[in-house]
């Protein structure tokens, strides 16, 4: 703990950043949920973790009886490899510095800093606003799955969901969903000097791959979205084949889906089974199967850009609302509540790649700004 969190009533949201970067939590994230736990006791909060490894703290009134319920959520896993803390910029200066650097500078331990500050600074008095931080954002989302299937989920009566993001402070109300899956196509060996007596795998990539790129056309394809666009296909690794003298019995192609609502995981699986299979030879067996994980994928989602929670953080925030280019959690609690994305940070700048990045940082006064933001929001939401 910092000098500037001495003060159970005096949470600064750069300082615990500077804390935060400087736990590695792209394999274990276990010294980080220490640490977030440790603040929200020292600020007289008491968390809960549970089975999925999720910090639950609330303030307010009980679920029964709270006239509103704001559910604020982020994640502190990080990609690997891990990027030491480093502080550019005169600690002096009014703003508190200018950048902090460092892996989950801005992905997302600087949203987290923001939405600590608004969750410690807010009196709900009628009102109840949960904090639920998930601890595998990065890979498979275990936590936050098992957060909104429990029995107890927070987000199921929620009235809003804020999920700390980098937005560069804008609003985002939709987000495309991600399905990737693997095309195996299955035919016969033979002899590659008599090509006729097999049946050629790897030839049948010519039709597959036209199919592809005429899925989209269908006539029953999904609409363009009105924030997010078209959905998109598209061809990412390719194998087959064993040997240079023999046609191939085998070849398996996956493929990259970022769709768009109300498009669904086994939608999108039935409509590209039965659009493949009508562009192969009939000799060619295919299969078309989404790759293994224990968890549903992250589907697209939006939110009335109109709906309260967004209007109110952007009238608070001056941002636009707009899509959010990346897959976020937010997918899985949009079902329950109008759900946005928002923090401080930005994916990508001029110079390229932030988020994920060697170069990853967070400006300092971005991250005050978006606490700000997120207290004036939350205490019109709760009043």
């Amino acid at each position: 703990m910092t000098g500037d969190e001495s003060s159970a009533d005096a949470f600064d949201p750069v300082a615990f950043l500077e804390t935060a970067v400087q736990h590695a939590s792209h394999e274990d994230v276990g010294p980080m949920r220490e640490y977030l736990c440790e603040t929200l006791e020292t600020h007289g909060v008491d968390p809960r973790v549970d089975d999925a490894g999720n910090v639950l703290a609330s303030r307010g009134q009980p679920r029964a009886e709270a006239e509103t319920h704001v559910v604020l959520n982020t994640h502190i896993d990080t990609v690997s490899p891990h990027v030491p803390f480093e502080r550019d910029g005169d600690a002096s200066e009014a703003n508190g510095g200018d950048v902090i650097r460092g892996r989950g500078s801005c992905d997302a331990k600087g949203p987290l800093a923001a939405l600590l500050a608004a969750f410690f600074a807010v009196e709900p008095t009628d009102s109840r606003v949960t904090l639920a931080v998930t601890p595998d954002e990065e890979v498979l989302s275990t936590g936050a799955y098992a957060l909104v299937s429990g029995d107890d989920s927070p987000t199921r009566d929620a009235d809003a969901v804020i999920v700390g993001e980098p937005t560069d402070i804008d609003v985002c109300t939709a987000a495309k969903g991600r399905f990737q899956g693997t095309i195996h196509l299955s035919g016969a060996n033979a002899h590659a000097a008599e090509p006729e007596t097999g049946v050629n795998a790897v030839a049948a990539l010519e039709d597959v791959l036209a199919a592809i790129r005429t899925f989209d056309e269908r006539d029953d394809a999904p609409p363009t979205h009105p924030q997010l666009g078209a959905a998109t296909l598209t061809p990412t690794v390719v194998e087959g084949g064993e040997a240079t003298n023999q046609v191939p019995a085998d070849c398996a192609l996956t493929v990259d889906r970022r769709s768009v609502p109300p498009e669904t995981a086994d939608e999108f699986h039935e409509a590209l089974t039965a659009h493949l299979q009508a562009a192969i030879p009939g000799d060619v067996g295919l299969e078309f199967r989404f790759t293994d994980r224990p968890t549903p994928f992250l589907e697209a989602w939006d939110t009335d850009p109109d709906a309260d929670v967004a209007k109110t953080l952007a009238d608070a925030s001056g941002g636009e609302r707009r899509p959010f280019t990346a897959a976020t959690e937010a997918s899985y609690f949009a079902a329950d509540a109008p759900t946005v994305v928002f923090g401080p940070g930005v994916l990508a700048d001029d110079e390229g790649a932030v988020a994920h990045a060697p170069r990853e940082y967070v400006r300092v006064a971005a991250v005050r700004e978006a606490a700000g933001t997120l207290e004036e929001t939350l205490a019109a939401l709760l009043e």
